[in-house]
């Protein structure tokens, strides 16, 4: 699933989460980006309960990664959740092992991915959540 989505509710940014996350691969890595209330804990929200493990999802904002298990296909999937706002260098990133936890056969989001440009060549999805009004959300998946 490619392209520009609008969104007039979070069950409708739920909605087009969950069918983007059908079309992930284990060892996706996805740069999940957006301004302070854009959108990225529903849309995050949604790719969770596409795995069924959305009763474990909680912001990793404080802890900087949350592991959730849930299932793909009929096969049990880990979910690796980052946020990485609260981060200053990439020398944190590095003495984190982030690296580390972005290779394997799991599937990775990565929050405010894109404050580090030396990740890009990770990621192999983009998903890009906009303000576009009130309870509107312009969602653009590449």
């Amino acid at each position: 699933m490619r392209g520009e989505f609008l969104s007039a509710s979070a069950d409708e940014t739920r909605e087009y989460a969950r069918r983007f996350a059908a079309g992930l691969q284990p060892g996706d890595v996805v740069c999940l980006t957006g301004n302070l209330g854009a959108g990225k804990t529903e849309f995050m929200r949604g790719v969770t309960e596409a795995f069924g493990c959305e009763e474990q999802l909680s912001s990793p904002t404080f802890s900087l990664m949350n592991i959730y298990e849930g299932a793909m296909r009929g096969r049990p999937v880990e979910l690796h959740h980052f946020d990485l706002y609260r981060l200053e260098s990439e020398k944190e990133l590095d003495s984190a092992g982030f690296d580390d936890y972005l290779s394997g056969p799991f599937l990775s989001v990565v929050e405010w991915g894109e404050r580090f440009s030396s990740l890009e060549r990770r990621y192999t999805r983009r998903v890009e959540l906009f303000i576009a009004g009130e309870s509107q959300r312009k969602i653009v998946i590449i």
